[in-house]
């Protein structure tokens, strides 16, 4: 049966490089490397079907959350089981420290997306 209710395909993050930005996420979450055609696009697949996609932006400029000169307009919630090896895997990765808080940490990606580990 068809519908003409819309189901979510991917999530998209404009950045600079797309293969590199994806390479990171598909590390941070232990998903499966990226596939790419070109420099202009790379996507991240996951359980059950869930999708980031990377798109190259030629004039991008990231967020300076939480600053609000560019705002940040969009992020992800990622959860954690142990929030202190999140966090070391995630600076490992090339991941910044933004923000700390008791149960939640807030980064920037190497592209400067701000993202939250949460711990569950």
């Amino acid at each position: 049966m068809t519908t003409a209710v819309p189901r979510l395909g991917s999530v998209v993050l404009d950045c600079p490089d797309p293969r590199a930005l994806a390479d990171f996420y598909a590390r941070l979450l232990d998903w499966p490397a990226g596939e790419s055609d070109d420099d202009s696009w790379a996507t991240i697949e996951g359980p059950a079907g869930a999708m980031i996609e990377f798109q190259r932006a030629a004039d991008y400029r990231p967020p300076t959350w939480p600053d609000p000169e560019v705002l940040q307009m969009f992020h992800l919630d990622l959860r954690v089981d142990d929030l202190e090896a999140a966090h070391g895997r995630a600076l490992a990765l090339g991941a910044k420290l933004l923000d700390q808080h008791r149960t939640f940490r807030v980064y920037a990606d190497p592209a400067g997306h701000p993202f939250c580990l949460c711990q569950v």
